[in-house]
């Protein structure tokens, strides 16, 4: 992150209200859901109906278009970041070719040149933004659901209270995985300036890396989706039986079912983000730790 922050530090500021922007308008659409269910199943007037939908269209393209900016806005700042990073390797050494070097050295710096570069400097443009972003959301609409029903907060509270349990662990077993895969990546390249082929039994170390890695990657999403799942199940149940008895409108139970899945799209993004920052932060270490060995690391790396 200190490395986000003396690069693109001030492209964060606009990034943050870009995205301050968009969650500011995520609990609206669920609002005007909520009054077009109860108007139209009260018999409500058709001009207040079309209205109403001509609103959450609307609100609909603002967020988009919101969307739309922060995204390409995003992509300038990261692909910004890539071109600076490639450029200090290829600046290594005040600029001395990589030839005489050893082979370990300059495959470190090719695997670094052609592939490490790319996540670091992606993180880059989404470092502040998306978490500020996500975050928003979700205490908006959950603010928004308990709102309509102070219910839906332990709902909620019991949606996310068991991923804060198992997600940070998983999280960290991918972790390791990811910092042996870049060393035994750098590996290959050594062995490819040296030999022309990699040694069969790194390919297999990284396949063996690889899948561990997506093992707990898709565990733990099918871990996310099924609490998510249960947790609409429980919504449209109780919200049900509330309908019932007239405790509540439908359109509450509507607006809240929507909720919930307006909150499983930021937390799992919320979650990605996590996963990036801790990976990219490992990447980052070993990026700062080869230049070191060279060149000075860019931007005052530490």
């Amino acid at each position: 992150m200190g490395y986000v922050i003396r690069s693109s530090g001030r492209h964060q500021i606009g990034l943050a209200a870009l995205a301050a922007g968009v969650f500011g308008l995520s609990s609206a659409p669920l609002e005007l859901q909520r009054h077009i269910v109860d108007d139209a199943i009260k018999s409500g007037t058709a001009e207040k109906i079309v209205w109403l939908a001509i609103a959450y269209a609307a609100v609909a393209l603002i967020e988009q278009t919101l969307k739309l900016a922060l995204n390409i806005y995003r992509s300038w700042v990261s692909e910004t970041s890539v071109r600076a990073l490639r450029k200090t390797l290829r600046e290594v050494d005040g600029g001395e070719s990589l030839q005489g070097k050893e082979n370990d050295e300059t495959g470190t710096h090719a695997a670094m040149i052609v592939a490490e570069v790319e996540p670091i400097g992606g993180f880059v443009g989404i470092a502040i933004s998306e978490p500020l972003m996500q975050v928003g959301i979700l205490v908006s609409v959950i603010g928004y659901m308990a709102y309509l029903e102070p219910w839906t907060l332990l709902l909620s509270l019991g949606y996310l209270g068991p991923q804060m349990l198992f997600v940070p662990p998983m999280q960290q077993a991918i972790n390791r995985r990811a910092a042996a895969r870049i060393c035994t990546v750098r590996r290959v390249g050594g062995d490819i300036v040296e030999q022309g082929v990699p040694e069969g039994e790194r390919i297999d170390r990284i396949f063996e890396l690889n899948m561990g890695i997506y093992k707990i990657k898709f565990s733990m999403n099918l871990a996310m989706n099924f609490m998510h799942y249960l947790a609409v199940a429980v919504a449209l149940g109780v919200g049900g039986l509330f309908v019932l008895d007239h405790r509540i409108e439908i359109g509450t139970v509507v607006a809240v079912a929507s909720g919930l899945g307006k909150l499983n799209d930021p937390w799992g993004d919320l979650v990605n983000w996590g996963r990036e920052l801790s990976v990219d932060s490992v990447k980052y270490r070993l990026f700062a730790e080869a230049l070191r060995r060279g060149a000075k690391p860019p931007f005052g790396a530490s």
